[in-house]
């Protein structure tokens, strides 16, 4: 592992600044609905009236504990520097951007999905418009709803997950340098704490992608929390992969981004 480049260590002093301010104001156990700087700057669905359009980018310096936090900076730091060396400063942030905007994009997608199947639920179990409307601005305030006999608890459920639950976090960002660095040099050995035996990047990497893809699919929570934000981790790989395949099978001239 070479030296911490420049451009990594500022996205990491951004990041424990923003983590640093969450906790300061309203504290590291703070409902979401409690801590101002969840409301202001996570990533909310875009029909819920937290959201505001700076969210698109400021959700990628906001973390929801100290483990989601130190987990993204260790792993930033362990690629992103190296990748960094190879395409520079300006590809760089373009591609750690780049995968994080892929991430908003694929796990706002799926947030869609999962709320238009509950809502058309609700309006083919017999609730007006109207009602189901009055049920999410109560929710938006309080945090807290009812469960209905004619509709099951999970219809319910996702409803409201998909409409309350924000995003937060570097993860599709940093999967986004995962991918690129597989891509780079897909046969550099890596080793794992707990198996010292060597493992090609490109095996490690696509390893862990796999697991997300499954845990995405089949909603089992394999090596993350079951809050975790499987689709976003999918979309930040995945603009990661095309991006630096793309500039690698184009010799992309690095000095047209100096």
């Amino acid at each position: 592992m070479g030296r911490l480049t420049e451009t990594v260590k500022v996205l990491i002093i951004i990041n424990v600044l923003f983590y640093v301010g969450t906790v300061f104001l309203g504290g590291e156990n703070t409902s979401i609905l409690a801590n101002k700087s969840y409301q202001l700057f996570a990533l909310w669905f875009p029909e819920n009236p937290n959201f505001q359009i700076w969210q698109v980018i400021t959700h990628m310096f906001m973390h929801g504990g100290t483990m989601h936090i130190f987990f993204n900076m260790f792993m930033l730091y362990m690629f992103g520097s190296i990748l960094e060396n190879h395409l520079g400063q300006m590809r760089f942030l373009f591609l750690y951007f780049s995968a994080g905007l892929g991430a908003f994009g694929l796990q706002v997608l799926f947030s869609y999905f999962e709320f238009h199947t509950a809502y058309e639920a609700y309006i083919n179990a017999g609730f007006a418009e109207g009602q189901i409307s009055q049920m999410l601005e109560t929710v938006s305030q309080s945090g807290g709803y009812n469960y209905y006999e004619n509709i099951s608890r999970a219809t319910t459920d996702q409803l409201m997950d998909s409409f309350m639950t924000p995003m937060v976090g570097a993860s599709g960002a940093i999967f986004g340098v995962l991918a690129a660095f597989a891509v780079v040099y897909p046969n550099l050995p890596l080793y794992l704490f707990f198996i010292p035996i060597p493992i090609k990047a490109k095996y490690l990497i696509g390893f862990y992608f796999a697991i997300n893809v499954i845990s995405a699919v089949t909603g089992l929570d394999i090596l993350h929390p079951s809050n975790t934000a499987y689709w976003a981790h999918i979309g930040g790989a995945i603009i990661g992969f095309i991006t630096m395949w793309y500039w690698k099978k184009n010799s992309f001239n690095q000095n047209r981004w100096s």
